[in-house]
């Protein structure tokens, strides 16, 4: 089944990432041959719910999780909605779908002694060890995801007004702020990347040894290999320094709705997430102000 216009929609009048379209196509492909091997229908169109129910516990016969069952059905619901739109079909089969339960994952930041020991075991002044501590830095001083960090361009440095444009989700730019310490920081780096004997893209501040772009699971590895060595926590990702910079300026008295910009968020509910791990630091406040407490 062809799915390009739909894709082409969410590329173009959605503005979502390739990231995401692959996702979705992925998605919108197993289901489609679930649906043509299982039911030999060849167009998603005459898709009832109990095909969609059928397909579902086939998953879940897999052993695949709720939470990656649910996406995969986000993916559907998002491909009737554009059924619907386009008046290919009358009623999505999706329309009284209830999601999957699922436990709550409870994401546990790095403290702030642990970034600091990581940052610590940057003594080194050649090449990769000045591009790996920056990737840290910037990840944790701008809280910008993984994706952001990869795509920066050196253009969009100001080293005047010390501040960073970051293209984030559907394409929305914003303006972060940078500390002293991670301006001297890229200057350091971009002396030893000028040094490169060939660079693929010469906009991209962030590059290989080899010069070429620098890739999702090389980012994911630098920050696993670094802070294996100060930290016991299980998950050590990008994401989960994203997370350590949105709990610890809330630990420190920042405003949620400052955070969620900083953070690129469309919504508060979505930085709210991140008070789980403030509400310990806020406890302790709480007992020590107030006046009923001192008694």
């Amino acid at each position: 089944m062809d799915f390009s216009q739909y894709t082409d929609y969410l590329r173009l009048e959605k503005k979502y990432s390739e990231h995401t379209l692959i996702a979705y196509e992925k998605d919108l492909k197993l289901f489609s041959d679930f649906v043509e091997e299982e039911f030999q229908l060849k167009t998603l169109t005459a898709v009832s719910y109990s095909i969609i129910r059928s397909w579902i516990i086939a998953l879940a016969e897999q052993n695949i999780a709720n939470r990656s069952i649910n996406r995969k059905i986000a993916s559907l619901k998002s491909y009737y909605k554009f059924l619907l739109k386009t008046h290919q079909i009358k009623q999505s089969p999706l329309a009284t779908h209830k999601a999957l339960k699922t436990e709550k994952k409870v994401q546990v930041p790095f403290s702030v002694k642990e970034l600091e020991e990581g940052l610590a075991l940057f003594t080194g002044n050649n090449f990769v060890d000045l591009r790996n501590k920056l990737i840290i830095e910037l990840l944790y001083t701008t809280g910008m995801r993984r994706a952001e960090l990869i795509n920066i361009k050196i253009q969009n440095i100001s080293f005047a007004t010390q501040t960073i444009k970051i293209l984030g989700k559907r394409n929305k730019e914003r303006i972060l702020p940078l500390l002293n310490s991670v301006i001297k920081t890229i200057e350091a780096y971009l002396e030893k990347r000028d040094l490169l004997n060939k660079i693929e893209d010469e906009t991209l501040l962030l590059v290989t040894e080899k010069g070429d772009k620098i890739y999702e699971t090389l980012v994911y590895r630098i920050i696993n290999n670094y802070f294996s060595r100060v930290s016991t926590k299980t998950k050590r990702s990008p994401h989960i320094i994203r997370h350590s910079f949105a709990t610890h300026l809330l630990n420190e008295g920042a405003n949620l709705n400052d955070v969620k910009e900083l953070l690129g968020h469309a919504t508060l509910a979505s930085t709210q997430v991140y008070t789980h791990n403030s509400m310990a630091a806020l406890s302790k406040v709480y007992k020590k102000s107030h006046p009923r407490n001192k008694k």
